[in-house]
């Protein structure tokens, strides 16, 4: 299987032969995590970044009520956060969400990357989709009825695991339960259990043995205010991979 940080990072940058072995060097060695392993704390001093070579992992915060609040998700090939290892502590925490093959990146080994300019120009782009993923979220859940939300995480993460090479053109692996989907949207499991039966029985998702299936992507987009512009994708001075489906990342 391609490496994931290899097919991520050439959106972000024309990356040659030496910097894809680079990377795939910095991937040799990963550790397999089980599920619900949190891989840092909050409060925990930060050194080395994880990197998701397999799995499924999230940010979250935890409250005094012991509520969770998911607030990202990782999938193959994504860093949590680059430059961790210059702050003092953790302000929440990072935990996989299925059993998972994790990479721990050294601080030194960070430095070699960003050394590398076309590497480094990778990196911020994949720094600043990540900030656009949060602005996107944050519209989603504050803005959007319960049904679009849904709607708009299954476009994204459709798109994201189609770019690492982990997702059909119509389909992928569903590996979130409803419990953690209430945790990310801020509903109770059994809204969420209604809004999936929702989207069902308008023909936008179909669900089966662990997998989502999106019968027309753009239906699905229209419906929940999907635009996949934030992902940047297109992003020029990149080459981009073919193996995304043009339906899903073309605009409106």
């Amino acid at each position: 299987m391609d490496n994931p940080l290899v097919r991520k990072l050439e959106h972000g940058a024309r990356l040659t032969d030496e910097d894809r072995a680079l990377l795939v060097r910095i991937c040799k060695q990963p550790i397999r995590v089980p599920a619900y392993t949190d891989l840092i704390r909050e409060g925990d001093p930060p050194r080395n970044v994880r990197l998701v070579i397999e799995g499924f992992a999230g940010r979250y915060k935890v409250l005094e009520n012991g509520k969770r609040q998911i607030v990202a998700f990782f999938v193959p090939g994504d860093m949590c956060d680059l430059h961790v290892h210059i702050l003092g502590e953790m302000d929440h925490n990072i935990g996989t969400l299925v059993d998972s093959l994790i990479v721990e990146i050294e601080p030194q080994q960070v430095d070699a990357l960003i050394d590398n300019p076309r590497l480094n120009r990778a990196l911020w782009w994949a720094t600043l989709v990540d900030e656009a993923i949060l602005r996107e979220w944050l519209v989603n859940m504050g803005q959007r009825p319960a049904s679009a939300q849904m709607g708009h995480i299954f476009c994204e993460l459709l798109l994201r695991l189609q770019v690492v090479g982990r997702a059909g053109p119509d389909s992928f692996p569903m590996l979130l339960t409803q419990q953690e989907l209430a945790d990310t949207m801020g509903i109770t499991p059994v809204h969420v259990n209604r809004v999936i039966k929702e989207l069902r029985e308008l023909g936008l998702v179909e669900t089966s043995s662990r997998r989502v299936r999106i019968p027309d992507i753009r239906k699905l987009r229209e419906f929940s205010g999907f635009d996949p512009t934030y992902l940047h994708l297109h992003n020029a001075g990149s080459r981009k991979p073919a193996a995304i489906d043009e339906a899903a990342v073309a605009a409106p």
